[in-house]
């Protein structure tokens, strides 16, 4: 598995807990959720350029090499 595809995974895994853990802290201190951190939007943008960073090495290079 190429670095690429790799990094999908563990990027979705990582924003999904950031985000969870953030709402979580937010929801027991009583502060409003329009002051947080975007990692949603930070994680689907990752996942956005892993995913396109794979169709141009895979299309480009070919499968077989990696």
């Amino acid at each position: 598995m190429c670095m690429f595809c790799a990094g999908v995974p563990l990027a979705a895994a990582t924003g999904t807990s950031l985000d969870n853990k953030q709402r979580k802290q937010a929801r027991t201190q009583g502060t409003t959720l329009k002051h947080l951190r975007p990692y949603k939007w930070l994680t689907i943008i990752v996942i956005f350029l892993l995913v396109v960073g794979s169709v141009i090495v895979h299309t480009r290079y070919g499968w077989f090499w990696i």
